[in-house]
């Protein structure tokens, strides 16, 4: 969850549409994993293919992880409470996971209701949204100390956001892949309490269309630090890499602050981190 005002400007999706198209394939008995996969890869050139479902499993309330969760590559998706499919603010997540938590192997799906909580320090590893909900996932720890890290993976369709940051602590993306996605990360512009935050991006697969990949508040100290990031399909490189915004704690929409790109303080990279396939 994040800042009313900055998720404003939305691409809403066609729920209708979307499930219609989806009923259509399974008639054909393939799966949504290998639609997206054959529709957005190939013409994109990102850097693998999306997996295959091992079979689906529905969510009606929140799983609570402790310890390691593993998934075994099945598709788990949100029914009643968790199954509107909107864009709400303070949905109930998927998978809520404890302090010193890890969650691998799971395909989340559609739908995604807010996917999965942080409450500190936790690992996803092989994790892969299909379609976003609200935001793929939130991190939340009140630690400095905390480090979240999304190990491989990848997310797609998020209207907004894909990785929510509103705690303390540092949060350490690697192998990932986004696609068709307002955001990869984003440093909560607006919540009640702010923090110092760490983000450090490396071997990343962007695939556009997106807005921008980060987003930091410089006036809280935060720092992203990017290498190795592969963005697709942007030729005229409008996807924006780093941006940096005024935070505040009041609820109002930050103030985004201009140029973007970086600047050595906050956005740590130089041209050479990031190419264009």
């Amino acid at each position: 969850m994040t800042a009313p005002a900055e998720q404003r400007v939305r691409h809403r999706r066609s729920v209708t549409k979307r499930r219609a198209v989806i009923a259509a394939v399974s008639a054909f008995g393939i799966t949504g994993a290998a639609i997206v996969t054959t529709s957005m890869l190939s013409t994109a050139g990102a850097a693998s293919s999306w997996p295959t479902d091992k079979g689906k499993t529905p969510v009606p309330k929140t799983i609570a992880v402790s310890g390691v969760r593993d998934g075994g590559m099945k598709m788990f998706y949100g029914t009643g409470a968790l199954g509107n499919d909107n864009q709400d603010e303070g949905q109930d997540p998927i998978f809520e996971l404890a302090d010193g938590a890890t969650l691998k192997n799971v395909i989340i799906g559609t739908p995604a209701a807010d996917g999965v909580h942080c409450k500190g320090t936790c690992t996803l590893q092989n994790v892969w949204w299909l379609d976003v909900g609200e935001d793929a996932a939130s991190f939340k720890g009140k630690s400095s100390s905390a480090v979240y890290k999304v190990i491989g993976g990848g997310a797609k369709n998020a209207d907004d956001k894909v990785l929510q940051f509103n705690g303390a602590g540092t949060l350490n993306v690697s192998g990932f892949q986004v696609q068709n996605a307002g955001k990869l990360v984003r440093s909560c512009g607006n919540c009640k309490t702010q923090y110092k935050r760490t983000i450090v991006l490396s071997d990343i697969d962007v695939t556009a269309p997106m807005n921008s990949i980060v987003g930091v508040n410089a006036n809280y100290g935060d720092t992203a630090t990017l290498s190795k990031i592969r963005i697709h399909g942007d030729s005229k490189k409008k996807i924006k890499t780093c941006v940096r915004f005024e935070g505040n704690n009041t609820g109002k929409e930050p103030k985004e602050l201009t140029p973007p790109g970086p600047d050595g303080k906050s956005c740590k990279f130089k041209a050479s981190d990031i190419s264009y396939q």
